[in-house]
This record gives structure tokens, sequence and C-alpha cells, in this order.
């Protein structure tokens, strides 16, 4: 049988991100199966994800990010917009020069790039190849800058720390030969694979589909990530996670131990990531498991409930194994993300000041034996099958290379 890879010569594809598990993990599937493929890519990445990235089978370059580590206190970020984006920008503009040296005279046919990697669409204008985005999370709709982007920006705008950010990155991409305003640049690209559901995104029906196409979840089997196994008398199990870095929650999980715990059959889960110490939730019954890490894939396939961030890649995990949600969103898109689920009717939106023990336990219990968020469930799940995931990513990438050299 003829495949997609048979009609397309193997190809040289460099694919940039950043040190941050939720804009890696989305991306390593599709680079494995690329890689699967026959074709040679590399990955530019800080040395903290060097092996996960090299598991994949792409060749690893490193370069030195000044972002805060992935494993830091999210407090670090700051608390404002500025204190969000700048950061970023001053990261770009140290790394190019990295990146120019990692790649030259190894140019390659075509870039990938997480929504992070501004250096990564400069190098693609430098080298006269094309792009593709790979999104991790929801993507521009057609009125989004006069809806969100315009009035999040009306006041930073207005102050000489605001208008200076804008200059330095106008003047950084000048002097790399592009003329477009900072904000399409980064949120405009040319060509986006969007790595969620379609059923996450929001305004779906007004995102331009030449541009953007919804692949959906490539999760792969991640079997590296380690096994779990449901205690034979478990009636429901529950998962409680709020990601990798807005972990420290301590009188959350508190709360979570005090709505389980005492549930006759359950069983709870706690990932209570590195920032907690597990002394700090007193003596625990059997039936609470408190870990720093968990393989939450593999556990969500037999979990009767998951207790979310609400983050993109924990998002469409629940969905792909149809579990029934409770959404507690902490920061930047979790809380549209939370919405988007509840309006979905397969989940709750809980805001952490709300998720007293209480709480917790009357929502789950009314969740888990819904038949109607059951239904819904599966239904999304049946819509995302569809979706193709990492195969379908591959192909289109495939696609982009073959009209190049049309």
């Amino acid at each position: 049988m003829t495949t997609s890879a048979d009609l397309t010569t193997p190809a040289h594809i460099a694919m940039f991100s950043i040190a941050a598990h939720g804009h890696v993990n989305p991306s390593l599937e599709v680079i494995r199966e690329l890689v699967a493929r026959g074709h040679r890519v590399t990955y530019a990445i800080p040395p903290a994800f060097a092996d996960k990235v090299a598991a994949t089978g792409a060749e690893v370059k490193t370069w030195h990010s000044t972002l805060p580590s992935p494993d830091a206190d999210p407090s670090v970020w700051g608390t404002t917009l500025l204190d969000n984006v700048e950061p970023f920008l001053d990261d770009a503009i140290q790394a190019l020069p990295q990146l120019i040296e990692a790649y030259a005279g190894d140019e390659p046919d075509l870039v990938l790039h997480d929504i992070t990697a501004y250096p990564a669409r400069v190098l693609a204008h430098r080298w006269g190849v094309p792009a593709i985005s790979l999104s991790p999370n929801l993507v521009a709709w057609e009125g989004y800058e006069e809806e969100v982007a315009e009035p999040m920006w009306a006041e930073p705008k207005k102050t000489a720390r605001g208008q200076a950010y804008y200059a330095r990155f106008e003047a950084w991409l000048a002097e790399n030969g592009i003329t477009e305003h900072p904000d399409p640049f980064t949120g405009r690209p040319a060509r986006s694979l969007v790595l969620i559901p379609k059923a996450l995104q929001p305004n779906a029906d007004r995102v331009d589909e030449s541009v953007y196409t919804f692949v959906g979840a490539c999760q792969g089997d991640r079997a590296a990530e380690g096994t779990w196994s449901r205690p034979a008398d478990a009636e429901k199990v529950v998962l409680v996670s709020l990601g990798s870095a807005f972990t420290r929650q301590p009188a959350f999980y508190r709360a979570c131990v005090e709505a389980f715990a005492g549930l006759p059959g359950w069983h709870l889960v706690l990932q209570v990531g590195k920032h907690v110490d597990p002394a700090e939730l007193g003596d625990v019954p059997a039936n609470v498991d408190v870990r720093s890490w968990v393989p939450q894939l593999a556990i969500l396939k037999q979990a009767d409930l998951f207790v979310t961030h609400a983050g993109a890649g924990g998002s469409q995990e629940g969905l792909a194994t149809a579990t029934p949600m409770i959404a507690v969103p902490q920061a930047v898109d979790q809380f549209g993300n939370a919405d988007m689920l509840q309006g979905l009717g397969v989940a709750r939106h809980v805001p952490t000041e709300e998720a007293t023990a209480e709480t917790l336990r009357a929502t789950a219990l009314a969740l888990v034996d819904d038949p109607e968020v059951a239904r819904r469930l599966k239904e999304i799940q049946a819509g995302m099958a569809q979706e193709g995931g990492t195969r379908r990513a591959a192909d289109l990438i495939e696609a982009e290379l073959r009209q190049r050299h049309a």
C-alpha cells in the first residue's frame, strides 16, 4: 500500500520550542512520527528537555535559555501582562544568535515551531523556508483582536514600559528583515496545526481553516511514562492534578483528601507536584495515594473522575479518555478551558476559592452518576478520533514539503 511517506522525499525538518512541559509534550508524537517516516528532524530545545526530545529519534540542538526553569515557582513570572511577555522577547533576542550558529550550514527544508518560539519564525524568514506553528492551545478567530487582544493590551500600551516593549520587538524584527507588527507576528501564523480538539476551541466556527487545521490530541502510547493499576477494591477512582507549574496548593489538596477519602469505595490519586511536601497534608488514609508525579494518561484511562487545572493538555486527555472533570483553573488559558468544558456538558468549573471539601464531594457525585455527562463524553471522544491526531499532523507537514518542491 502506498502511504504519504512514499510520496515525500526525506527532508530536514527543524522544530523549535521552549523548556516547558505544556509546550514540548504536545509536539513529541508528531516529531516521533516524522522521524519514523524517514525525515531528518532536528529539535532546538534547552538542555532540561534534551533527553525527552532525543527519545523521539530527533537530533537535539541545545541552546541556553533565560526563561525561568520549568520547575520554578510560578510567582517568578510576576503578576502583570508585561511581566508575562517581556521574558519571552528577552529570551528570543538572546537565543537567536545561538540558533543561527547551531544551524550554520545545516539549514532545514521546513520549520516547525511552538507558539512561544519567536526565533523560529525569524529563522524561517532568513532561510526562505516555510514555517508551521504547532499550537498546543487555542488559536485566534476572526474578531479575536477586537474582542480579546485589544482590550487586554489597551492599558499596557499606554505606559512607557509597554511602548518600550513594542519598540524593542519591532526593532528586533526589522533587524532581521521583517516588517510585520509584533502582534500578528506572534498571533497570526501563515500556517498552523492545532494540537487540541476543535471542541476546546472558543468560537471555532470563526477560525480560518485555510490557516488553522485542528488535528486534535497527538498522545502516543506514553508507555515510557510508566503504568498504573487500579486497586482491586476501588469502585471509583479520582485523579487530582494541577499540572506541572501551578501546584503549590496544600490547602486545596487537603480539601481533596477530606472530600474523597471518606467516600466508601473511592480511591484518590493525588499529584501534588514538586513544591508541596506530602507531610503538609497530615495523615492520609490508605485509599489516598499522594505522589509528586503520576503517569496521568495511564490513570485517566481507568479513572472515573478527573479534578484538573484545565490546562490544554489535561483538558484534552480528560476528553480523550471520556472522563468527567471538575475544573479548578489556576492561570492564563485555564479559565477559558474550564468554561469550555462546562459548556460542553462534561465538567463543572469550580473556582479555587470555592473548592471546599463539601463542594468537591457534591460535584463529584453529581458528575459520575449523570448519564448525560457520560453520553456527551462518548460523543466528543468519537469526534476527536476523527480529527486524525499524530498521523494527520505528519501528513499535513509532508504536504507542505511537497508543495515547496512542486
